[in-house]
């Protein structure tokens, strides 16, 4: 028996209905959304509909603002297939290689009585890991301490030294914990009114619909920087900011089209007046800070929205912004062990070891919902004369997802082909490379980018 397009469209409406409610849309919009494409990610969740359903949604998004600026409602046509590769990398090099995406010692080892992930991509997460474990960074000496271990010991002696480590818990057991228990109950996404503020003035370009709007972006690894990936590729000005020695070297080619990135140091007093300065011209602010990390910098919520009123603020974190983990350090894959995500794949697969998502579906089902949640909030200012303020977070995207499985599939969805790049070359900061074709549509209107992906810390940080 097999899944067919009859059922995979069907699948991905459903999710689009639930997303587009959780982002306060009107459901009569949610139905009109067009799916074509074949095929699925091979998984025991429904990747590929998520995929679909999440891109689907900052679609309706940008139809919606479309029509509230013009009065015309775009058609919304989203094919499953680029969604789902673009749930991956969305960049192919020409000539050159994109550096690893991981640290040599970052992932998967087994304790004494389980699994743990150690997520060690940035310098001072690794070196937490290892002073904990009291090793070189080399995987066999790692793999041997590990093993001495108890996982969840070993997951809050990481966490308590500034590191980043999730031990493996299955699905049951992740609604029974302190933290499963509260973020479950949290809403997909959270919306509250903001100050108020006058309507866009400014001309309306159907062919780039986010013309005019400024978004700061204060986003790194993953789902931020996919929201506002995906702003920029309908002519939204994306700044984004970053600490003076941040670096992403394995994602940033990906991530960056259209945007420009200057490097401010918040924590000092210049660093904060500067950003105080762009915040007060921003439109839109994503940011993807932990729920503490902002008013620590004397930045919290309420600031920011005097410094901008009417300001579209618009935010994610790791495990939710509740219970005994709301502060902690989180990334995808730390969350799919935690949430019992990897553990169900590896009971699926009949594996002997976690079997995670095929890609880093809660970064990217995020990102997507963030940039919806960025343009409704265009749209509610519009129409409302009112800011608002949006949260989401991985462990409660991940819920949502896990509570989808995925039905017998007709055609597994494999590596991008020639077919699904766009034709021309993008000259990049690290050489030519070809982009994927846009997984959305309005009308003829898809993702165009003013300038090619670019290096960190090469604009200045000013509009």
């Amino acid at each position: 028996m097999t899944q067919t397009s009859e059922a995979a469209r069907t699948g991905t409406h459903r999710m689009i209905s639930a997303l587009w409610s959780a982002l306060g849309g009107n459901a009569d919009l949610s139905g009109t959304v067009a799916i074509t494409g074949e095929g699925a990610l091979p998984s025991v969740f429904a990747v590929s509909d998520f995929a679909a359903a999440a891109v689907a949604s900052a679609g309706l998004a940008l139809a919606e603002w479309s029509e509230v600026r013009s009065g015309k409602l775009p058609a919304v046509t989203v094919d499953r297939r680029l969604a789902s590769l673009w749930f991956g990398f969305s960049i192919a090099p020409q000539g050159w290689s994109l550096p690893p995406a991981w640290d040599p010692v970052a992932g998967d080892y087994a304790a004494a009585d389980g699994w743990i992930r150690l997520h060690t991509n940035a310098p001072h997460h690794r070196e937490a890991a290892l002073n904990v474990l009291g090793t070189e960074a080399e995987r066999a000496a790692v793999t041997a301490a590990v093993a001495r271990w108890r996982a969840d010991e070993l997951e809050t002696a990481v966490v308590a030294k500034g590191g980043c480590a999730a031990a493996m818990r299955s699905e049951d057991e992740w609604a029974q914990h302190p933290q499963g228990r509260s973020v479950l109950a949290e809403p997909l996404m959270r919306m509250e009114t903001g100050t108020g503020a006058e309507a866009f003035a400014r001309d309306f370009d159907a062919s780039r619909p986010l013309k005019g709007t400024r978004v700061l972006d204060l986003t790194r690894v993953l789902a931020g920087p996919v929201a506002t990936r995906f702003l920029a590729g309908f002519g939204a000005d994306v700044l984004r900011i970053d600490p003076p020695s941040w670096e992403e070297p394995g994602v940033v080619p990906d991530v960056t089209p259209g945007k420009r990135c200057a490097r401010l140091d918040l924590k000092s007093d210049a660093g904060r007046a500067r950003f105080k300065a762009l915040l007060g011209e921003a439109d839109v602010l994503v940011h993807g800070y932990r729920p503490d990390a902002l008013e620590a910098l004397g930045l919290g919520a309420e600031i920011r929205a005097k410094i901008r009123p009417g300001l579209i603020d618009v935010s994610h974190d790791a495990y939710g912004w509740t219970g005994p983990w709301a502060n902690r350090r989180g990334f995808d894959s730390l969350v799919q062990m935690s949430s019992g995500i990897a553990e169900a794949g590896m009971v699926a697969a009949g594996a002997d070891r976690p079997v995670p998502l095929p890609v880093q579906a809660l970064d990217h089902g995020a990102g997507y919902l963030l940039a919806a949640a960025a343009v409704r909030g265009l749209s509610l200012r519009q129409n409302q004369g009112t800011g608002s303020r949006w949260r989401t977070s991985l462990a409660r995207v991940g819920g949502f997802l896990a509570s989808h499985r995925q039905g017998p599939v007709a055609m597994e969805i494999g590596k991008p082909e020639r077919r699904d790049y766009a034709g021309e070359v993008e000259h990049t900061d690290w050489g030519p490379a070809l982009r994927l074709l846009p997984p959305v549509r309005l009308g003829d209107v898809g993702m165009k980018w003013d300038r090619p992906a670019g290096a960190l810390g090469t604009s200045p940080a000013q509009w």
